[in-house]
């Protein structure tokens, strides 16, 4: 064979190995990168040996239970301590001994704003951080939410796609934080509370809100792009709000109309509408409107407690706010709003106890009560102190954790898969060091916390 031609040859076959080390070398590359994402459902069985029980909040709790989860739901009940043994399934079995812990459902909060946190920053922040800045900082807060013991939030307004995405990246695995419900943007007329204010009219023109909208039936096109975008629930600015940046009060700013045009819309694509409403008026055509629940209601008097009770809606009242912000003028103008603009702290002002006289009042009245802190103004981690609000408004603590539990649920629409520790539904369990039945401060005090039967805290 001449020379050249067995060089030809050789050339070849050196060629064909370093194509097939190739391919093995990206089968290779495959199997290391093809893992499973960060927060997987772990296969195998989890048995939860727990010290207090309390599986559905209102009922007697029990004591010395084992609770079975598999693929991420809880699969059974039992009383006693099964061990492993006991189990008939393929596959690891582990037992997590939270013998000594009081142990109930993952708490849930109703309204939060995890993109972002009020302060003097918040103006800059609107027109500085890009998507991408918000999806990284709304990561943030909603893994200290996580960590608070919240497995299950309801973001009620966040501008662009950051919260989307960080909702499906959560389903996914990939980060960590609770559920989250999304609104995408609040619906709200021109220059309503959820509106843009205090820029240049350039600068207005280049941030643009999906959910602005004026008439009926521009307020239907603007519900239908909220679920277009995927947006779980539809939220409303029916009245002005405290922090937006215009002496424009907090009364009604959708007509009733309009309102109507919301509630049915939504409704008819499946979706809750939930209304922010301070004022009397805005409050009372939000209810007549068929809204299923109104955030804050600040200024709801005895006859607007008893149209919630005759519509069967549910108040979040969002208590803890004006706590963390302070609820006298001495300690406001310490605090972290110190430097808003007049026309902030003039409703910052106003707002005083009325908060917490407007929930004593809900309470006594027999209205429906749910859990939300509106977690963006009262500093994101710190959520659980709205049990505590509700205690010292009257409640028993009995009464508080079912608002933040199967309340919420309920109120969320979300009940048949959250909301208490029965057969079928995820796994969101919490334990805490002792009994929020005997101090309901213990909520503040979690050590383990499961989410879609995934450990994000395990147990000390």
């Amino acid at each position: 064979m001449p020379q050249s031609e067995n060089r030809s040859q050789l050339h070849f076959l050196a060629a064909v190995t370093i194509f097939l080390a190739c391919l093995t070398g990206i089968d290779t590359w495959a199997a290391d990168y093809d893992k499973a994402p960060e927060y997987s459902v772990p296969t195998g069985i989890s048995i939860i040996h727990t010290g207090v029980l309390l599986a559905i909040p209102g009922e007697t709790p029990d004591t010395r239970q084992s609770i079975v989860v598999q693929n991420g739901r809880i699969v059974e009940i039992r009383s006693g301590y099964i061990q492993a043994s006991d189990i008939q399934a393929e596959g690891e079995v582990r037992i997590i001994d939270l013998s000594d812990k009081f142990v109930m459902p993952g708490f849930i909060d109703l309204h939060v704003h995890l993109s972002g946190q009020a302060g003097s920053s918040s103006k800059l922040d609107a027109v500085t951080m890009t998507d991408a800045d918000t999806a990284l900082t709304a990561q943030m807060y909603a893994q200290r939410t996580l960590l608070g013991g919240f497995t299950t939030v309801r973001d009620l307004g966040s501008r662009g796609d950051a919260i989307f995405a960080l909702r499906d990246a959560i389903k996914a695995g990939k980060v960590a934080g609770p559920k989250i419900l999304v609104c995408g943007d609040a619906i709200t007329p021109t220059g309503g509370h959820a509106d843009i204010h205090g820029f240049r009219q350039e600068v207005l023109d280049a941030l643009p809100s999906t959910g602005v909208c004026d008439g009926a039936d521009s307020c239907r096109a603007a519900v239908r792009r909220q679920v277009k975008r995927g947006a779980d629930v539809i939220k409303v600015t029916a009245t002005g709000g405290v922090l937006s940046e215009t002496a424009a009060g907090t009364g009604q700013q959708f007509t009733d109309e309009e309102l109507r045009a919301i509630a049915d819309t939504a409704h008819a694509l499946g979706r809750k509408v939930t209304a922010h409403a301070h004022e009397k008026a805005g409050i009372e055509s939000a209810l007549r409107a068929g809204f299923d629940s109104i955030e804050h209601a600040m200024w709801a008097d005895k006859d607007t407690m008893k149209l919630f009770r005759e519509t069967g809606a549910w108040l979040i009242p969002t208590v803890y706010p004006i706590t963390a912000v302070g609820d006298t003028p001495e300690k406001m103008k310490q605090g972290p709003f110190r430097n808003m603009p007049p026309p902030i702290m003039a409703k910052l002002l106003r707002l005083g106890r009325q908060p917490k006289d407007m929930t004593r009042l809900a309470y006594n009245m027999d209205v429906k009560i749910a859990l939300g802190t509106d977690s963006g103004v009262s500093p994101h981690g710190e959520n659980a102190n709205e049990f505590i609000e509700y205690v010292n408004i009257g409640m028993s603590e009995m009464e508080a954790l079912m608002a933040g539990t199967v309340n919420a649920a309920e109120a969320g629409g979300i009940f048949d898969r959250v909301g208490s520790i029965e057969p079928g539904k995820a796994a969101d369990i919490v334990a805490l060091a002792e009994s929020p039945l005997e101090d309901i401060a213990a909520v503040l005090r979690v050590r383990f916390i499961m989410r879609d039967g995934v450990i994000f805290m395990p147990t000390d």
